[in-house]
This record gives C-alpha cells, structure tokens and sequence, in this order.
C-alpha cells in the first residue's frame, strides 16, 4: 500500500495548535505540514510557538501557513491541491466539517475531524447525529477509496477506541458503558470553557443517551452521579450527551451507553444564569439601538479563550470508560483511562490538557494512515478500527491508557 503524506491543518484554535506541534515532531513520518485558517495569525502564532519549543523533527520539512475560508469548496480543493497535501485534519468550528469532507472528496484526499458537524441553526438534533449529516456520505466515501475518520479526538475518538478494545481483548458480552470525563484542574478565571463556548454551551441544551438500546430525552444537569476516579479522586459527573454515543449505539452491540462530564457546582450557577436569562441562544436578537446580535456569540466574544488558559493551569484530567459485562460466563467490570497534566501539557507544546487530550489522537490517527495501517479507503468512526497499533502509538505519545480491573457485583 503506498505510503500518505503531506499533512493540511485546518484551523488555529486550542487544538489545531496541538495538532501542529504533534505533526511536527513526526514530521519525518507525516511530511510537509499546512496550518490554514481564516485569520492568517492564528495560524503564524502557533508555527512561532513550534519554533520557540523546537518540536520540528526534519528541519528539512516545510512548516507554514495559509488563509482560507472552510466553506469555500472550490478554494479548499485549490488549497489541498497547491500543497500536495494527502491528509487533512479538520479541527475549526464544527459548522465546516461538510464543506472540508466534500473538499477532501473531490481532491481525493484523508479527511479526519475531532467531533461532529453541526449548522448554526440547528442545537441537538435527532440523533443518531451521524446519521443527519457526515454518514449521509459515506457510500461517496467507499466508491471513491477516501479514508474518512470521523471524531478522532479524546472524546469521540479515543474512548471509542477504548470501547473497541474492551469487545477485542475483555468481555464477552457487553451491558454498559460509561464514558467519563473529569477537569480537576485550575485555570485561575472566574470563569472559562475548556474549548470553544459556542459549541460547549450548545451541547447542552438537552440530553440524548442511549439506555436499554433505545434513545432517551433527559433534562440537562438533572441527573448526576459521584466517582472514585483514579488519580483525581471522587468526582461528581452529570449525564449528558455527546457525539460517541451516536456511532456506538449503532455500531456496539451494549445494551446502555452514556456519557457523564464533571461541572463544578460554580459552572453549574453560571451557565444556569446564562440560560434562563436567555444568553446561551443561538438566534438573533435585536437590540434597542438596532444592532442584530447573537447572544451565544456574544457571550463567546467576553468569556476567555480557552487557549489563553493554559499557562497558569494546574491539576490534571481524568477520561475513561468504565464497562461492565461478562467474560467466560463470569461478571467482569473495568475502568480503561488516561490521566492527563495541564503543567506537562503546556511545558512539551505550550497547550492545556484539554487541548493536547483533544489533539494528540487525530495526529495518532494521521500516522496510523500514513503508513497504511488504518488508511481503509471509507467512512468510519473510530470504534470500527482496530484498536491496538492507536492505543500503543499513543502511549508513545504522550496519552497512556491505564485499566483498572474492579470487582464486579454477582
């Protein structure tokens, strides 16, 4: 199988700038590297940053930049094609990720993104999500040999390999995931996301999870549950919903999957103000003096950029899934995790851990194609692949995966 290389960036947000720094130092594997966006600084600010930490591993490679507008069709495919680029990571705004899929298409080219595509107008649709937009061209997908590997981060992207992993090696049979994911950490802000306000605040408007192999409505924030993490200790989690659980429902033969994050009880005040004072929608308003504004932007363009957290943030993330099943007829449960730091995150690419948890596997996957391991010439999401040459790159990586075995109720 011939070999990809040549990889465009597209974007130059919190975890574009990971991307970029991870490409760099295996950019002997991966090739010349492009960071395009729509604002031409971002994307120098984060090659200046790979310079300053010295991350380019073949000096001998081409690093740089380029301007362009992601919903521009004609002008992705011209970009893709002027830099010779075979594989594309989308990590911009997930409004774009149809208009940078149909690009990759048509130039026959890698595409990968980090999460699900969503349009402006439009807060937590039907599900299966997948099923409204991305899945729509997967037949495309196979007739034309393009690898397409769908929410490639941490969460979607890892735990579902994680998931993969437990079907391989440790269960049997399958009853339930629980996919968790925790921040004990400090960022020093009164308040501030982890990643991009937009599309954190849109998440929850209402919960869509998978029990009992059925879809069920739940009320954000209203149902939550306190765990014994590993490292960070006990934790309190609420039940939400998110992207892994659209494709694993589908392609995971379990009969419950959820999903639960950790909030403090002061996120949980702020953004039940910021609701019910009707700042977190996303229609336009008109306010006295005539100006059409967005409330959800607005609150965007005040709150911090999750970027400019990481140089002061401490304590460390914990994400896992804790499964339980059966194996040789026998109860089994087991905790499959990573445990991030934000200071070690920041001091190897000047990134916090969100960030880096969200931006290392996407470069994982890229090598995994490049060399042709997963270059499987469809539309897939990350549990269809096999599991282990991923959570063996990543060890190497940077994101080990530790198992915890715990005892199982009879």
């Amino acid at each position: 199988m011939k070999k990809k290389k040549n990889v465009l960036i597209i974007g130059a947000g919190g975890v574009a700038h990971v991307v970029a720094h991870k490409c760099a130092q295996y950019n002997d594997i991966l090739g010349d590297i492009c960071i395009a966006s729509r604002t031409l600084r971002k994307a120098d600010k984060i090659i200046d940053s790979i310079k300053k930490k010295n991350n380019l591993k073949d000096k001998t490679k081409q690093l740089y930049s380029r301007q362009v507008n992601a919903m521009d069709i004609p002008s992705l495919v011209t970009l893709i094609k002027e830099t010779n680029s075979q594989i594309v990571i989308n990590v911009g705004i997930t409004f774009i990720n149809m208009s940078v899929l149909e690009a990759c298409i048509q130039a026959g080219v890698v595409y990968m993104d980090t999460a699900i595509h969503e349009e402006p107008g439009k807060v937590c649709e039907d599900p299966p999500w997948y099923a409204n937009y991305e899945w729509k061209q997967k037949d495309r997908c196979r007739e034309n040999g393009i690898t397409a590997i769908l929410g490639i981060g941490f969460d979607p992207g890892v735990v579902n390999a994680y998931v993969a992993l437990a079907v391989k090696h440790h269960f049997d049979k399958i009853d339930t995931i629980d996919i968790m994911d925790v921040n004990a950490g400090n960022h020093g802000k009164y308040f501030a996301t982890n990643f991009d306000p937009e599309i954190n605040f849109r998440e929850f408007r209402k919960v869509w999870t998978w029990i009992d192999r059925k879809w069920v409505e739940k009320k954000v924030h209203t149902k939550k549950l306190v765990y014994e993490f590993p490292v960070v200790g006990k934790q309190t989690v609420y039940l939400t919903g998110h992207d892994e659980l659209h494709s694993l429902s589908q392609n995971v033969d379990a009969n419950t999957i959820r999903f639960w994050m950790g909030f403090s009880d002061h996120y949980i005040n702020v953004f039940t103000v910021l609701s019910k004072l009707g700042l977190l929608s996303e229609k336009t308003v008109k306010t006295a003096e005539g100006l059409e504004v967005v409330p959800l932007k607005v609150v965007k363009a005040v709150l911090p950029d999750p970027g400019s957290l990481a140089p002061n943030y401490t304590g460390k993330t914990c994400i896992g899934n804790l499964i339980k099943g059966t194996k040789n007829d026998v109860p089994k449960e087991i905790f499959i995790y990573n445990i991030c730091d934000h200071a070690e995150c920041y001091k190897e690419v000047e990134s916090q851990a969100i960030s880096y948890t969200a931006g290392v596997p996407p470069v994982a996957a890229a090598i995994l194609v490049a060399k042709g391991t997963w270059d499987v010439k469809t539309m897939v999401n990350v549990e269809e692949l096999d599991p282990d040459p991923f959570i063996e790159l990543l060890d190497k990586m940077g994101l080990p995966t530790e198992i915890q075995e715990t005892p199982a109720a009879v």
